[in-house]
């Protein structure tokens, strides 16, 4: 029992520092969404040809202490508490576990195997690393993935030249890809955007995206 549970550990490991310099071929949900959607569109694209602004956006979004955090932000925790909900307690590093190695959905038992993923994806991956997965496998749309077919679909450039205009509209979307439209967007996401590109303007002057730019 012992010696099959250190197995388990020990592929978990290798599977994450193979990740830290390999794609991933594909995601669980990935792999779901096609026998729902059929065929996916992405395009795997390095994080340098993803426009820099389009990185502080979705930290902006989601996670805007990301450089300050080793995986759990306690502010955002203790902030969701008081509010009496877990939105936007969860970082963009547990998103990246949840979306490369584990199933969507609210389950304890992802909660819990996430929990002790996250600690080792911060300590074998960069900051860069994180986020450069976490754009590349993102869902956009039903049956787009990855920020790079995202551009193509709603405004016909490349992840590489994304407006912050544009970039605000693709991580306005990120938490419900599926209701939500970059290119229509309502009034409440309109101006919901406009706040995340003053957020990524205000992380690149303060130093907050400094983990990922340097």
């Amino acid at each position: 029992m012992a010696q099959g549970f250190l197995a388990v550990v020990a592929l978990m490991l290798l599977w994450i520092v193979l990740y830290s310099f390999v794609r991933p071929p594909t995601t669980p949900y990935m792999i779901a969404e096609s026998w729902r959607e059929g065929p996916l569109r992405q395009a795997w694209v390095p994080f340098d040809q993803i426009a820099p602004v389009m990185a502080r956006s979705v930290v902006a979004a989601e996670d805007a202490n990301f450089c300050l955090h080793w995986g759990v932000d306690m502010s955002a925790i203790r902030k969701a508490i008081d509010q009496g909900s877990g939105r936007g307690a969860s970082t963009i590093s547990q998103q990246v576990v949840k979306n490369a190695y584990l199933w969507q959905g609210r389950s304890y038992v992802r909660k819990a195997l996430e929990a002790m993923i996250t600690p080792f994806v911060e300590l074998f991956w960069s900051k860069r690393r994180i986020l450069e997965v976490y754009l590349n496998v993102a869902e956009f749309d039903r049956g787009v993935f990855g920020i790079e077919a995202a551009a193509e679909r709603y405004f016909g450039t490349t992840a590489a030249k994304l407006t912050p205009a544009q970039a605000a509209r693709l991580a306005v979307i990120l938490p419900n890809p599926k209701e939500r439209s970059a290119k229509r967007p309502s009034a409440a996401l309109r101006k919901r955007a406009a706040e995340i590109m003053d957020g990524a303007e205000t992380i690149r002057r303060d130093g907050r995206a400094a983990c990922f730019e340097d």
